[in-house]
């Protein structure tokens, strides 16, 4: 089973309870209009910091694999949308209209287009640009972007709030609750569970490894200057 079919899973079985009726029936990948605007945004994003590696190819292949039948089809669309990033802002407005109420299905499109901007090995400031305006299209939040960039480049230690999500002066309750929460839609058993290809099972784990790395900066940084309640 393909990652088209795979990623429309996880849309299926979020805990919050979005029901997506607005959402067109069926699978993602059985959506042409999903199929070609995530294409295009990855073959546009290769484009992004002036040259297109064989290498970015291959990372969109990897994780947004076509339908049997359908790569060539998919190749010929890539190759045609990466000759330029014009454009690129339709094809995610048209991404967001159309899957308005699965924001984690949508998330997990920045998550495979984070893994192909990585492929070269490098992460250059027009890719980021690229990535964050994408999120911003899709009506994700500004935390939201810096807690998949930190999945993918690092945690930076001086915004442990966005990966949580969380304001800084929230509460100490407000603040386990949304660990545990992000914990819970991070781990790795239920992107197994989900049948999501292993590169996002790696994923995951780099996930957990940030909101737990942030949520331990948090209560160190409160019980230095006595500001946690004991736990």
């Amino acid at each position: 089973m393909s990652f088209w079919r795979n990623i429309a899973k996880r849309a299926a079985v979020r805990i919050d309870g979005a029901d997506c009726h607005s959402c067109p029936p069926g699978l993602p990948g059985e959506d042409p209009a999903f199929s070609t605007a995530v294409t295009a945004l990855g073959a546009k994003l290769a484009r992004a910091d002036g040259h297109v590696a064989a290498l970015e190819y291959e990372a969109f292949s990897e994780v947004f694999t076509p339908e049997p039948g359908g790569e060539r089809d998919i190749q010929r669309l890539f190759d045609l949308a990466r000759q330029t990033t014009h454009g690129y802002e339709s094809y995610a407005r048209r991404l967001a209209k159309r899957y308005r109420n699965c924001p984690q299905l949508l998330e997990d499109v920045v998550d495979g287009l984070f893994h192909i901007a990585k492929s070269d090995g490098a992460m250059t400031d027009e890719e980021l640009e690229y990535l964050q305006r994408v999120c911003e299209l899709f009506g994700l939040s500004s935390l939201a972007f810096r807690r998949v960039k930190a999945t993918h480049l690092g945690v930076d230690p001086a915004d442990p709030y966005a990966i949580l999500e969380v304001d800084a002066d929230a509460p100490d309750e407000k603040l386990r609750s949304a660990w545990k929460r992000a914990l819970s839609d991070a781990h790795p058993d239920r992107v197994v569970a989900r049948g999501l290809p292993p590169e996002y099972v790696e994923v995951a784990h780099a996930k957990a490894a940030a909101i737990n790395a942030a949520f331990d900066a948090i209560m160190r940084e409160r019980r230095s200057f006595g500001l946690a309640a004991p736990a």
